[in-house]
């Protein structure tokens, strides 16, 4: 006999929640998984997890404004004669036009020249609106060679081979047919209004000794002029980085699972990959392994919001890092002003990840052409360029403070773990100790 007290309220599973329960009862009714945009939602550790040490006694700090800090970076240093030299060591990283509008790309354009930074062309080709007002343009070559001929190639500033992204390493991306204009049609070479699948491999090999042939390919379509970027998800690094490295690249990029998407499966987005904090050490000692850090830059990208986020990715060994929905949010995309649009879509301008469905208030992931009028790009261009610059030097104040006058002369010794999931990471020490999980001799 059992006797349930009535004052006690009824206490719901934490493993069956209500939002287990729902995707349950919508995946029974509907017979489909769902699909959605943005990054993972559930909280994995993160840079908030790390903090700096700042300088005292031990550590002399710079003053100020008054002491230089230098934020610029080469990238592509290794084979291409004509590397890249940004002014800030943070990148645009490729969202397609198709994901995007037409207006979103160019402002995205503005925004990277005004900051002098690059922008990336994602999937689908090159749009003029992106190499008119891109300084410096990355070229997206990814398997589904949708837009990819030779000329696009040699306008662009630098080749970026994707084989595979944060949000679904070891899967293709999706654009629905509400998004399939005839613009975007035209370009990918597609019939207008169907859904399209991105394969998940590239067509011409399988694995890093045809890689290397395919960036010999390049090379020679490019005059040996371009930096080659190869982009790979979070799943492997260590040896992802190798095998780049082997292969010819340039410029690694290293997306880990919080970085976004246009459309994919949500239990790629939410149960594949690893947590970007965990995927830059390991490259890192790739590249240490090899002789070839700093010699092979290493871009860092997925859930990068702020200076804080730059600096402590720096710190840890990267060169520079990319950002992609941070971006989206600088020029506009889920303002509360779009507030009562988003509740008409059964969703709230914080949580809009319906990216897919075309129907963006904002006008920034639609081919809408009145949804897209709404986004102005030379003011969206402003205030990208606003942000980077607020991201920039909120980098050099760390920098400072640790008493470095370069933003890569950050290093591990300047950290310190709050947790022992970070700690073991980053491998930093947990703060108020010299110990982290794993360390040798302990």
């Amino acid at each position: 006999m059992s006797y349930h007290n009535p004052n006690t309220p009824p206490r719901k599973s934490a493993t069956f929640d209500d939002y287990t329960l729902a995707e349950i009862r919508r995946a029974a009714a509907t017979g489909i998984y769902d699909i959605r945009g943005a990054g993972t939602k559930r909280k994995v550790p993160h840079f908030d997890d790390l903090l700096f040490l700042g300088a005292s006694i031990s550590r002399y700090p710079l003053e100020g404004y008054r002491e230089k800090c230098d934020t610029s970076v080469v990238l592509g240093t290794r084979f291409a004669r004509k590397p890249i030299h940004l002014k800030v060591p943070i990148t645009i990283a490729g969202m397609s036009f198709g994901a995007l509008s037409g207006n979103a790309k160019e402002a995205l354009g503005r925004g990277a020249t005004l900051a002098g930074t690059s922008t990336t062309t994602g999937d689908g080709g090159m749009t003029d609106e992106e190499r008119g007002h891109s300084q410096t343009l990355v070229y997206q070559y990814l398997p589904s060679r949708y837009g990819m001929n030779p000329k696009d190639l040699r306008r662009a500033d630098a080749i970026e081979v994707v084989v595979g992204q944060g949000a679904k390493p070891g899967g293709g991306g999706m654009l629905l047919g509400q998004k399939i204009s005839d613009r975007v049609a035209n370009m990918r070479n597609l019939p207008k209004g169907i859904d399209q699948r991105s394969a998940c491999r590239h067509p011409d090999w399988t694995g890093p000794d045809d890689l290397e042939i395919k960036i010999l390919e390049l090379r020679e379509i490019t005059d040996w002029e371009k930096p080659i970027y190869v982009k790979v998800g979070g799943a492997r690094p260590y040896y992802d980085t190798a095998l780049a490295v082997k292969a010819g690249a340039d410029v690694v990029v290293l997306d880990g699972m919080q970085g976004g998407t246009a459309a994919t499966q949500d239990v790629f987005i939410e149960h594949v990959g690893m947590p970007t904090l965990a995927c830059i050490r390991p490259a890192v000692q790739a590249l240490q392994d090899l002789g070839m850090h700093r010699k092979v830059q290493l871009i860092v990208s997925g859930g990068i919001r702020s200076g804080a986020d730059v600096a402590k990715a720096l710190a840890l060994g990267a060169d520079a890092v990319a950002i992609g929905t941070a971006a989206l949010v600088a020029i506009g995309d889920n303002d509360p002003k779009w507030e009562e649009e988003y509740r008409q879509l059964g969703t709230t301008a914080g949580a809009y990840d319906d990216w897919h469905e075309g129907k963006d208030p904002a006008g920034i992931t639609t081919q809408n052409p009145e949804l897209a009028a709404r986004l102005d790009p030379v003011l969206a261009g402003r205030r990208l360029a606003n942000y980077l610059k607020v991201m920039t030097l909120e980098a050099q104040t760390i920098a400072r403070a640790c008493g470095h006058n370069r933003l890569h002369n950050l290093e591990p010794e300047d950290l310190c773990a709050l947790t022992m999931e970070a700690a073991a990471m980053a491998q930093v020490p947990l703060a108020g100790t010299s110990w982290y999980p794993g360390k040798a001799g302990f």
